[in-house]
């Protein structure tokens, strides 16, 4: 079998896409953990632990709105591919697509 361009690149994007997907799901997710400390911070009594809470928050909300810009960029692509007919791309791209928007939840 030979490997072309084509090929390598894919395969070199599934093995990429294998090992980001295991740190999508080792973790809580992104949006679940945005809400914990948005709550903690509307429980708690001082500043300093409402300051603390809110940055925790919003450090997880804006690597969410990431995973899903990207998610919708992969699905963008997977439109295309598929239109032009080209499905093991556009296969990909919604892999990606999927994995993107599961790290975002």
């Amino acid at each position: 079998m030979k490997l072309t361009n084509m090929k390598l690149s894919g395969l070199w994007a599934g093995i990429v896409l294998t090992f980001c997907s295991f740190c999508a799901y080792a973790e809580e997710s992104h949006i679940a953990q945005a809400i914990a400390h948005a709550e903690a911070a509307a429980k708690a009594d001082d500043g300093k632990a409402i300051a603390e809470h809110a940055e925790a928050a919003k450090t997880h909300a804006k690597t969410a709105d990431v995973h899903l810009d990207a998610g919708i960029k992969s699905l963008d692509d997977a439109i295309e591919h598929g239109k032009l007919k080209h499905a093991d791309l556009a296969k990909k791209s919604a892999e990606e697509a999927v994995t993107h928007l599961k790290a975002a939840q």
